[in-house]
């Protein structure tokens, strides 16, 4: 499957092998298939990889109340921290978009955040192609919860 890497920083994150992102891959493009989104059409998969090797996946699920529906990503997180995880090595995240790569919205950012921002992201095309970026390049700048120890 053919893939681009740009700006893919090595520096503070785990990093993770082949094989692991294209579990990853294959994972937030099965996890797509069950998207609910009859409002916008726009299905989004993402998939979660612990840092013990447990892999946790997500589909968007809209409402009719639109404020209330839920993002691929944060669904994903949600499942992993509610059986346990808070430690993550990556996210791979997949729409149908042929023009522009799948990208978590600011509000997934931050969710995402919270469990550190040196963890790496798989942003990919429905073509297959994806590029890798840290959270820290998704989320530049960030507050998180080590801002928020007392003085």
């Amino acid at each position: 499957m053919a893939h681009e890497r740009h700006g893919a920083s090595r520096l503070r994150s785990p990093g993770i092998g082949p094989e692991q992102v294209e579990l990853l891959l294959a994972a937030c493009r099965e996890a797509k298939e069950f998207a609910y989104c009859p409002y916008s059409k726009y299905p989004v998969g993402a998939a979660l990889l612990t840092t013990d090797g447990k892999v946790y996946s997500g589909c968007n699920v809209e409402n009719a109340c639109y404020p209330l529906g839920v993002c691929a990503e944060r669904t994903a997180i949600q499942k992993a921290v509610s059986e346990g995880h808070t430690k993550f090595r990556a996210m791979a995240i997949s729409c149908n978009s042929r023009e522009s790569y799948a990208v978590p919205c600011g509000a997934c950012r931050q969710v995402l955040r919270e469990f550190g921002k040196h963890w790496d992201i798989y942003l990919t095309k429905a073509d297959g192609t994806y590029i890798q970026k840290t959270l820290e390049e998704l989320l530049p700048l960030s507050f998180g919860p080590e801002d928020l120890k007392t003085f």
